[in-house]
């Protein structure tokens, strides 16, 4: 099983606070579980530990293969999201392992 982890530090928009834009990256992210074959699961966190070390958002995704993992990078809709994420994001650190 292939884990695929993703923190993004976040930042306010014209339109939205930091918490809003927080807040409206973690449900674009959830709104892929079912959404796409190759993912098998998927946890998204907000941080709440006010350190300047940590991150705002956690992903956290399985997949059976590493195939499966670059399928969904490359879905349309995973796609969509992510050109959203790269808008409120200041900072995007990844990891991806076998567990």
């Amino acid at each position: 099983m292939i884990r695929h982890l993703v923190m993004w530090r976040i930042q306010r928009t014209e339109d939205r606070t930091k918490e809003e834009n927080m807040m409206e990256t973690k449900a674009r992210l959830m709104g892929l579980s079912g959404q796409i074959e190759e993912l098998k699961a998927i946890t998204v966190g907000i941080n709440f530990n006010p350190s300047d070390a940590a991150y705002d958002v956690v992903l956290e995704t399985n997949f059976d293969t590493v195939e499966d993992l670059n399928a969904y990078q490359i879905h349309p809709k995973h796609e969509a999201v992510r050109d959203f994420v790269r808008m409120v994001a200041t900072a995007r650190v990844v990891v991806d392992y076998e567990i």
